[in-house]
C-alpha cells in the first residue's frame, strides 16, 4: 500500500486509524516517522514519504514520533492473513527467531537460503530481517524501560542487544532520547525490578467485538491451563526461556495484558502469541465490508461488527484439542483436555493461584499413556498426531506452510475435513478456513435461509472468500451458546472502538 502515494496521503489527512500498521509516514522537514493517525499537524504532501515498515523508516534515517508512538501501532494485517514466505518470515521475526537463531536460522526454518530470504523481505519491506529484528528490539527495550524498574544493563540484554553500547545507540537513534530519558518521561508506575511481571497495552484496529472472542476462550478453557478470573482470560505459556502466565482483559481502547515471565527475553514472543490468540492484527473493516455485501449476512455484521477469530497460543496444543473435541460437546472436550494436562503437563507456579499446568508437549503424548477415556480410534489418532508433531514432520508453528500442514494433517488416520479446518482456523490463522459440516454452522445457515447441506453451503460460501473463517464466527453468533457471551456481562457486550495512544 505504501506505493499508492495518493491513498496514503488521504489516510494521513483524515488521520484514519484503520491504516495504522499498514504503512508509516516519514516527514522530511522534521526527520520523524509517524503512524497515519498521528494527531500532529498534517505535513505538506511534498514533505511526506511512505514506508512499509518501521524498520524501513529507521533505515532511511527517520526517528519515531514521540506523540503517536508508531512503533506501538497494531501489526500489519498482511502478515495476519497471508501465507507466503515473507508473511511467514514476519511471524517468525515477531517470535524472536532472529535474536535467538540469527538470519541463517530463520532462513533454515523457511527452507530458503539467506540470500533468497534477504532479497524477498527487502524487496517488500524496504529492510532485511536484521533491520526488522533491530526495530523489534528497540520496541522491546522501550517497553522494558517504561514498564519496569530494571537496571538499564538488564534491560539491554533482555531486549536482545549484544552490548549496552548498542542498546544506548539504538534507543537514541530510534527515539531521539536516551534510555534514562525514556524512563523519566514514562507516565505510569513501574513494576519492582527483577519481578518479571509487566503490564502492557495491546492496540487493535477498531471495531473489536469482545463477546465471542473472550467468550470462546473462556468457555473452552482447560482447567489448570486456562481460566477466566476477575474479567481477564488467563493462561500458561511455554516460551523459549521458560513458562509464563498471561492475563488478557478487554478495554474500550486496548486489551490490557499482564505478563509474568521466567525470562524477560521472552517478551517479544509472549506479545506475539497474545496478539495472535486474540487476532488483534486483523483488518475488521475489510472483513465486515465484504460480508455485509451478502444480504443474508449483513444483519449479523451490523448487530456486532468487528468479530475476531479466537485462536490458540500454541499450534500443537490446538491440534491435540481439536482431536479431543471430535464429535463431543464443548464441556466434554474441555474435560478430556484437562485430564490430559493433569496427567502429562509440566507444573507451573501461579502466584495468583488457579493455573497449575502447561499443556503437554507432543513428545509426552506419543506412547500410550494414562489420560482421558477415549475410543480406541480416537486414541490412535491422537498418538499419530503427537508422533507427527514430535518428529517435526508436521509444523503448526508461526512459520508453518499452511498448505503443507493441511496436507499432512489430512493424511493422518482419523483426521477429517472438520478437524483440518478447525486447526487451520485456530492454529494456522487461515482466514479462509470454513466448517460446512459443523453442526452450529449448519443450523445457523438454515435459520438464515442459506443452504444447510455441507456441499451446497461450501459452494455458497465462495462469496465470503477470503474471510470465511470470520463468516463462521458470525454464523456461530446466532446461537445462545456460551462461546458467544463475554463472561459476567449482562446482555450483549459493547463493540470496542480504538482511540489513538
Amino acid at each position: 500500500m505504501h506505493e499508492d502515494v495518493e491513498r496514503c496521503a488521504r489516510a494521513v489527512r483524515s488521520r484514519d486509524a484503520r491504516f495504522d500498521g499498514w504503512f508509516f509516514t516519514a516527514v522530511l522537514t522534521t526527520g520523524i516517522y509517524c503512524r497515519p493517525s498521528c494527531p500532529a499537524r498534517t505535513p505538506h504532501p511534498r514533505n511526506m514519504r511512505f514506508y512499509p515498515s518501521a524498520a524501513a523508516a529507521q533505515r532511511a534515517g527517520f526517528r519515531a514520533c514521540k506523540r503517536c508512538r508508531p512503533d506501538a501501532s497494531p501489526g500489519s494485517p498482511e502478515w495476519n492473513h497471508r501465507a507466503d514466505v515473507v508473511a511467514r518470515a514476519m511471524r517468525l521475526i515477531a517470535e524472536g527467531v532472529v535474536d535467538r537463531e540469527g538470519v541463517s536460522g530463520l532462513a533454515a526454518r523457511l527452507g530458503y537460503s539467506v540470500r533468497q530470504l534477504e532479497r524477498q523481505v527487502r524487496a517488500e519491506l524496504g529492510a532485511g530481517p536484521l533491520a526488522l529484528a533491530r526495530a523489534q528490539r528497540a520496541q522491546t527495550a522501550r517497553l522494558l524501560v517504561e514498564t519496569t524498574a530494571l537496571p538499564m544493563g538488564d534491560v539491554a540484554f533482555a531486549a536482545g542487544f549484544s552490548s549496552i553500547r548498542a542498546f544506548n545507540e539504538t534507543v537514541r537513534e530510534v527515539f531521539a532520547v536516551s534510555p534514562t530519558g525514556l524512563r523519566e518521561r514514562a507516565a505510569r508506575g513501574h513494576a519492582p525490578a527483577g519481578t518479571g511481571t509487566l503490564s502492557l497495552r495491546l492496540p487493535f484496529r477498531a471495531p473489536l467485538c469482545p463477546d465471542n472472542l473472550f467468550g470462546h476462550l473462556a468457555a473452552t478453557a482447560v482447567p489448570g491451563v486456562e481460566e477466566w478470573r476477575d474479567g481477564a482470560y488467563r493462561r500458561t505459556l511455554r516460551l523459549p526461556g521458560g513458562p509464563a502466565i498471561v492475563a488478557l482483559s478487554p478495554r474500550p481502547d486496548h486489551v490490557a495484558c499482564t505478563l509474568t515471565l521466567t525470562d524477560l527475553r521472552d517478551l517479544p514472543a509472549a506479545i506475539s502469541r497474545c496478539r495472535w490468540t486474540l487476532d488483534l492484527d486483523a483488518d475488521p473493516v475489510a472483513v465486515d465490508d465484504l460480508l455485509r455485501a451478502d444480504p443474508l449476512m449483513a444483519p449479523l455484521v451490523e448487530r456486532a461488527p468487528g468479530r475476531r477469530v479466537p485462536r490458540c497460543a500454541d499450534g500443537a496444543e490446538m491440534a491435540v484439542r481439536a482431536v479431543l473435541g471430535q464429535q463431543v460437546s464443548t464441556a466434554a472436550a474441555r474435560t478430556h483436555a484437562a485430564r490430559l494436562a493433569t496427567a502429562h503437563g509440566e507444573p507451573v507456579d501461579d502466584p495468583a493461584g488457579g493455573l497449575s499446568r502447561l499443556f503437554p508437549r507432543p513428545e509426552a503424548l506419543v506412547a500410550p499413556q494414562p489420560g482421558p477415556a477415549l475410543p480406541a480410534a480416537r486414541r490412535a489418532t491422537l498418538a499419530a498426531l503427537a508422533e507427527a508433531l514430535a518428529s517435526g514432520e508436521l509444523d503448526l508453528g508461526p512459520g508453518a506452510d499452511r498448505q503443507e500442514a493441511r496436507a499432512r494433517l489430512a493424511a493422518l488416520p482419523g483426521v477429517g475435513a472438520w478437524t483440518v479446518d478447525t486447526i487451520a482456523m485456530r492454529a494456522l490463522g487461515d482466514p479462509d478456513a470454513f466448517l460446512p459440516t459443523d453442526l452450529g454452522v449448519r443450523r445457523a445457515a438454515q435459520g438464515l435461509g442459506l443452504p444447510a447441506t455441507p456441499a451446497a453451503l461450501a459452494r455458497r460460501s465462495a462469496a465470503w472468500r477470503p474471510w470465511r473463517a470470520y463468516a463462521v464466527q458470525y454464523l456461530w453468533s446466532t446461537s445462545d451458546h456460551e462461546i458467544n457471551r463475554l463472561p459476567g456481562a449482562a446482555g450483549e457486550a459493547p463493540v470496542m472502538e480504538e482511540v489513538p495512544a
